[in-house]
């Protein structure tokens, strides 16, 4: 099977207020793993206080732990902290430091100018194989106060800097499925399983009904190699080289996992005038 081949079939295929302490326990495995892969990109000062406090608290706390909080929206074993480490606050790790300073913006999937509710609508409905919330609900309200406090010293329009971003340049040839089967294995399977299932609560299924469906970005080779590659494993990110990572991506999406359905009508509920 040449690359193209390969691409062609993996790709379609408490404290209260506002200084919440977080608990959810994927986020404090995956901060502690990953502190020695990059610093976080922000160590934010202060939430307001207020409201506005609150909201932010609100939307890490849906990043970190969506089941909870959006149980009828999630129907993967996923949370937004999987693939957003440090509930984005880690560079190179999907950090959503600046995020809020790049909407709107033109997207080339649904060709048209989408807003960050767009963009984060779109992770419910393909990483979480789920249905996005409704946009004047507190939690999409949260979750963008959260990322527009983070991004809060970035200028508007600034692009992402390459030293935060992952997705890297493919190795020509195609992965060897062989070894990739062998460095999961040896790398991965201790948290992620041999059947790819994961851990609830803990670590993501990589594939099989409750993972993310085809059409997320990680079903995409080279953003899952690069993540892994900077990312994982996570008791030693860093340690993988390119091609090793690359290999172990092409084994995970060798393998099933639900598949993403365009027909399917998301509805908004409607709000009295007053709302607004």
């Amino acid at each position: 099977m040449n690359r193209s081949q390969f691409l062609a079939r993996v790709r379609p295929v408490a404290r209260n207020g506002a200084q919440a302490r977080l608990t959810s326990l994927l986020a404090v495995l995956v901060l502690a793993a990953c502190a020695q892969s990059a610093p976080a990109a922000s160590d934010p000062a202060p939430v307001p206080s207020g409201a506005l406090g609150t909201s932010i608290a609100l939307g890490r706390a849906v990043i970190e732990d969506p089941q909870k909080y959006l149980p009828h929206n999630v129907t993967a074993d996923m949370s937004c902290a999987a693939c957003h480490l440090g509930a984005g606050t880690v560079a190179r790790g999907g950090t959503f430091v600046g995020t809020y300073a790049r909407f709107p913006q033109w997207n080339k999937r649904s060709k048209r100018v989408i807003t960050l509710q767009d963009r984060l609508a779109e992770c419910f409905l393909y990483s979480m194989n789920g249905t996005p919330p409704a946009y004047t609900s507190k939690e999409m309200i949260g979750m963008v106060a959260y990322i527009a406090y983070l991004s809060r010293n970035v200028p508007t329009g600034a692009p992402q800097p390459k030293s935060d971003a992952f997705i890297v340049p493919l190795p020509s040839a195609s992965p060897d499925l062989a070894r990739g089967q062998t460095l999961y294995g040896q790398k991965c399977s201790a948290c992620h399983q041999a059947n790819g299932a994961g851990v609830h609560g803990a670590f993501p299924p990589l594939w099989g009904p409750k993972s993310f469906n085809n059409g997320a970005g990680m079903a995409h080779i080279d953003r899952m190699t690069g993540f892994v590659m900077y990312n994982m494993p996570q008791n030693a990110p860093g340690s993988l080289s390119l091609q090793e990572a690359y290999d172990i991506a092409g084994w995970v999406l060798t393998h099933p996992r639900p598949r993403f359905v365009p027909a399917r009508l998301i509805s908004q509920p409607a709000q009295r005038a007053d709302f607004f």
